[in-house]
């Protein structure tokens, strides 16, 4: 969430202006450091504008009259309306200032939150099987060195036209609003993607109509090998101590795959069943691609592939290691909830 007023808000949009960013990409510069409610794309292609023509001042100036108080039963009416309207279009309707929408809807409890999918239905058996696998990787996290040797990857298919989520304001112990699955039918390829905490270590954006296989996994797990001694090398004694945190998909835990990876000598950590909340591809890295994925539209697999590579490229530092530090937490809050899902913060 953003703390700045819309006077800072503007001298950063001056800062990008000046940097020779267009208004869309200031704006997502923007959303990135401060929240997704800070600016909208509109805004500052207004503010780019006004740039352009010289006029470079971003003052708060003193208004006439008294300032126009805001009635919480109008922001109310305005919400039921529509809950995915920004703080901005909320201002603009009500006849006041940004920061007076987003205070008050801080004093009425109200929080901002994406629709969310309808997680899978655990099973006491699954809780148990959760339970179970976070009480061994809070063993094997008594080893400091455990998180630094983890290799996780997984695979996400990607759509070529990405229909955008909306942000609902709720109250902060509701959910967000369930969204139907996007078309299963839709143009799409399949991304496979592997990472440790200094950055993603290979990746490979299989052709329309490929996927995973287990003979195809074993071979990308020796690739993926080989990329790893060029930009990790290992300078210590005896062999490489690899973890590798994958998912129990079916070309993953065939006899093949496995074969591969007990050539490699690499340990697979413990994770069960029905949990992409304790997989940081699925709760960190996918989850930042989508948000960015969302209202983006490809015409072919070359500019689809390069925006990748610009995305993978353009994370900031911290954030791979920030998304396996993550898993401590999360391993607490899973034994915390007795194995069940646990709330989201």
């Amino acid at each position: 969430m953003t703390s700045l007023t819309d006077e800072q808000l503007r001298v950063v949009a001056l800062f990008f202006f000046d940097k020779g960013k267009t208004g869309v990409e200031a704006a997502k510069e923007i959303r990135d450091a401060y929240g997704e409610e800070a600016v909208t794309d509109r805004w500052c292609q207004k503010w780019f504008k006004r740039f352009r023509e010289g006029n470079r001042d971003v003052e708060d100036r003193p208004r006439a009259g008294r300032p126009r108080e805001l009635e919480p039963e109008a922001l109310l009416a305005l919400l039921d309306q529509d809950p995915t309207q920004t703080t901005r279009d909320l201002a603009e309707a009500l006849g006041v200032t940004n920061g007076t929408v987003w205070n008050r809807l801080k004093e009425m409890g109200k929080v901002s939150k994406l629709g969310r999918w309808v997680p899978h239905v655990l099973t006491d058996q699954n809780k148990w099987a959760r339970y179970e696998a976070c009480t061994q990787l809070k063993v094997l996290d008594k080893n400091r060195r455990f998180l630094n040797r983890i290799i996780t990857g997984d695979e996400k298919w990607i759509l070529y036209d990405n229909p955008k989520r909306k942000r609902s304001w709720v109250d902060a112990n509701e959910p967000g609003p369930s969204v139907p699955r996007r078309d299963i039918h839709s143009k799409k390829v399949m991304l496979c993607v592997w990472w440790d905490m200094e950055g993603v270590l290979y990746y490979e954006l299989l052709k329309p109509g490929e996927t995973v296989t287990a003979e195809r996994y074993a071979q990308q797990l020796t690739r993926l090998s080989e990329v790893l001694d060029a930009k990790r090398p290992f300078s210590g004694r005896g062999g490489r101590k690899v973890w590798l945190l994958h998912d129990n998909a079916r070309p993953h835990v065939a006899e093949r795959a496995l074969d591969a990876i007990r050539a490699l000598g690499w340990f697979i950590i413990p994770h069960p069943a029905y949990s992409p909340d304790l997989a940081p591809s699925d709760f960190h890295l996918f989850r930042a691609l989508q948000n960015d994925l969302d209202g983006q539209r490809f015409t072919d697999y070359d500019q689809l592939k390069n925006w990748l590579d610009q995305w993978f490229n353009s994370r900031r530092a911290n954030f791979y290691a920030d998304g396996i530090r993550n898993l401590r937490d999360r391993w607490d809050a899973c034994l915390a909830h007795m194995g069940d899902y646990f709330p989201e913060h």
